[in-house]
């Protein structure tokens, strides 16, 4: 393990440009909860009725219930841990350009990470489909008191969260960013991702058909564990720190 360590602390300090793609898995260990598997939200949540876009046109007091009595509480509670704090610190030991991101959570940029490419949207964002006034989770938290679904104050338009809904597809201009990072990109690492949830696994995928190193951390296996130059089966707060300490050594 030590010196698969090293191994990853000296290519990316010869890299010139390393790109950090982040999963649910990061961000389990602040305390957030995964969707999928044994203890995923989504075995008390219906993803159909709490995350699909048509339902949440039709009836979007589902959506904002859950907001206020899971995902409001849950967001308030988690802090950065080591994992987002360490990729943060990548940023003035190594050649960190970019970090993208499957997560919606905001914890990277609360880490301090300068440069983060969010795949699917984030929840910190609110705003009208009417008139795109924008909101904080804050504001709408407390319009949930009044009345659900909150209505936006400029207008009366109904509002929704800045997320990719089940039913919609990524942002073309993010999506197209995030592929530029692969394509331009000489070392990639995965942390925390299953890798199975396309588009967004396609992105490592490309970083190492274009030649880049890859390196995967991940509690679990991964499909592209076959083809990455280093992987390791472990928390990502565990392995991360280290990594930068390593840099730091050398």
């Amino acid at each position: 393990m030590r010196d698969i360590i090293k191994a990853i602390a000296s290519d990316i300090k010869t890299s010139k440009h390393v790109v950090i793609f982040t999963g649910a898995g990061i961000s389990v260990e602040s305390g957030i909860p995964a969707y999928r598997g044994e203890k995923g939200l989504w075995n008390k949540y219906d993803p159909n009725i709490y995350a699909n876009i048509t339902y949440f046109l039709q009836d979007p007091s589902y959506y904002w219930n859950f907001f206020r009595e899971v995902r409001y509480p849950m967001l308030k509670k988690v802090k950065p841990n080591k994992a987002h704090l360490a990729l943060a610190e990548l940023e003035t030991v190594g050649n960190l350009k970019t970090v993208i991101t499957q997560n919606i959570d905001g914890l990277h940029q609360d880490a301090g990470s300068s440069s983060v490419i969010e795949l699917h949207g984030t929840t910190r964002t609110i705003y009208c489909l009417n008139c795109s006034q924008e909101y904080s989770m804050d504001e709408v938290f407390s319009m949930l008191e009044a009345q659900i679904p909150p209505l936006c104050s400029e207008c009366k338009g109904k509002l929704r969260p800045a997320v990719v809904f089940f039913g919609e597809s990524l942002n073309s201009q993010i999506l197209r960013l995030a592929f530029e990072e692969a394509e331009n990109c000489d070392f990639l690492l995965a942390v925390g991702s299953s890798l199975v949830v396309h588009p967004a696994a396609d992105i490592p995928r490309m970083a190492k058909q274009r030649g880049a190193f890859l390196a995967i951390i991940n509690i679990e296996k991964t499909p592209l564990d076959t083809t990455a130059d280093y992987v390791i089966n472990d928390e990502a707060g565990k392995i991360l720190p280290q990594i930068v300490q390593s840099l730091k050594d050398d």
